[in-house]
């Protein structure tokens, strides 16, 4: 069979690069793709991004699904006109990823269906704004209602900061119509982990647990990025936190949503924040998989990917498990100099291996399962010219290690890191810390 990815960044790497393993496939079309998407076995970079032209493609090739990888397409209605032509694609129509594509829609959601969140307000004057952190005060948290690369988040530590970013985003409008409504919410403490699984519109298979990583320095310091680092599983997910989730949560989530007539099937990624108490609240939901959680998630995939999908795209998902590997996986990104601010591309990469695949396509144990090899590095902000590879994004790269411990893990990925040639680049030392405290364990 032949699939189509839609994307380019690290995350379609790795979702295609995982499809690619099936023996059903054939041929993994990479829509536009990268510059490791490029050099894979099995993979092809298609270089079309508009609607028509996608489906058009699909329809011709006989393309037996689609996956969507970014959330863009989503918010514009990729999913809704590929079903209207009666192709096949996973992902929730544009109705369903309001989930995303407003945080004002989400927090609203939640408040209707009894998902715990934090209080919030939802502004477009910013003077009304002003005076709503001045009667909170600080900590708070001010949010860009629409889609912004993962940048549109300010933990605000002082009022004064508070007001820069009601400023910044309603005053300059940084974010354009993006930003024309905020969300100002109480700050939460706690520790994050990202809760992603599987909707066929109906049933809900969670995948393994992971966390990211999203602040640019180490010791989660400096401003929000796309993400700078995750790892697999989290520990701070323990089985009873996970079945409050897959109860209080997901299903409470996907049960909302087809009562409202908003049928979800995709990707239903949970953004949470559990506190010292192991209370859970959802800071975020996202309509796909996270940007770097895929990497080591799909690293420690061993199932066919292509099974899991077309069981949701069946409405079968509660006939199918997910076997995962009991390694642990960590995955690092490596960031152009200048990100996230105005991150500066060009620059040939050195040291890749591979002509810069991310690895052998697995060890296959039998038909239906997969181990990874200990390294692997899944491409992002990358282009070939001439038959070098280039820098083209802010996130360049995440190289993943696998291992028996999260200390082996992080080992492997960081020796990969080091032997990649960026110039000025910039990575995280420490990602996967809270896992090397509390001993690694996890679902």
């Amino acid at each position: 069979m032949k699939l189509l990815v839609i994307g380019s960044g690290g995350r379609e790497h790795a979702i295609a690069w995982k499809l690619a393993q099936s023996g059903k496939v054939t041929q993994v079309y990479v829509a536009p793709g990268n510059g490791g998407t490029a050099h894979e076995p099995k993979l092809q970079n298609l270089a079309i991004s508009d609607h028509l032209s996608l489906a058009d493609f699909a329809q011709r090739e006989g393309i037996r699904f689609t996956v969507v990888g970014p959330e863009a397409p989503l918010a514009a209605g990729i999913v809704d006109y590929f079903q209207a032509r009666k192709l096949a694609i996973f992902g929730p129509k544009q109705s369903a990823a309001q989930l995303e594509s407003s945080k004002d829609f989400a927090k609203q959601f939640m408040k209707r269906h009894g998902i715990p969140t934090a209080e919030y307000q939802s502004f477009t004057d910013a003077e009304a704004a002003h005076r709503y952190v001045d009667a909170r005060g600080a900590p708070i948290v001010i949010k860009a209602d629409g889609l912004a690369a993962g940048k549109g988040v300010v933990v605000a530590q002082s009022l004064d900061e508070a007001h820069q970013a009601i400023d910044w985003m309603l005053k300059d409008q940084s974010f354009g119509e993006a930003g024309a409504r905020v969300v100002i919410e109480a700050f939460l403490e706690g520790e994050e982990a990202s809760f992603i699984a599987m909707v066929d519109g109906e049933h809900v298979l969670a995948l393994a647990s992971s966390q990211d990583h999203k602040r640019l320095g180490d010791g989660d310091t400096g401003p929000n990025t796309g993400g700078m680092g995750a790892y697999s599983p989290a520990p701070v997910v323990t089985p009873a936190i996970h079945a409050f989730v897959m109860r209080e949560v997901m299903n409470r989530a996907v049960r909302g949503m087809a009562a409202e007539g908003r049928p979800y099937l995709g990707f239903l990624y949970a953004g949470l924040m559990i506190d010292a108490n192991k209370s859970v609240r959802v800071l975020e939901f996202n309509c796909r998989l996270g940007d770097p959680e895929t990497q080591p998630l799909m690293a420690r995939l061993k199932s066919d990917l292509v099974d899991l999908i077309e069981a949701a795209l069946a409405g079968k998902l509660n006939q199918i498990e997910a076997q995962w590997d009991r390694r642990h996986a960590v995955g690092v990104v490596l960031a152009a100099r200048g990100y996230p601010h105005q991150p500066l591309t060009g620059d040939v990469i050195g040291g890749l291996k591979n002509k810069g695949a991310a690895a052998c396509l697995g060890q296959s144990s039998d038909q239906d399962h997969f181990t990874a090899p200990e390294r692997l590095v899944f491409q992002g902000g990358t282009e070939i010219r001439a038959g070098q590879l280039f820098s083209s994004g802010g996130r360049v790269l995440c190289a993943v290690g696998m291992g028996d411990s999260i200390k082996l893990a992080q080992q492997q990925a960081y020796e990969s890191i080091e032997q990649i040639q960026l110039e000025g680049s910039q990575y995280r030392k420490d990602i996967a810390w809270r896992a090397r405290r509390n001993n690694g364990s996890g679902i």
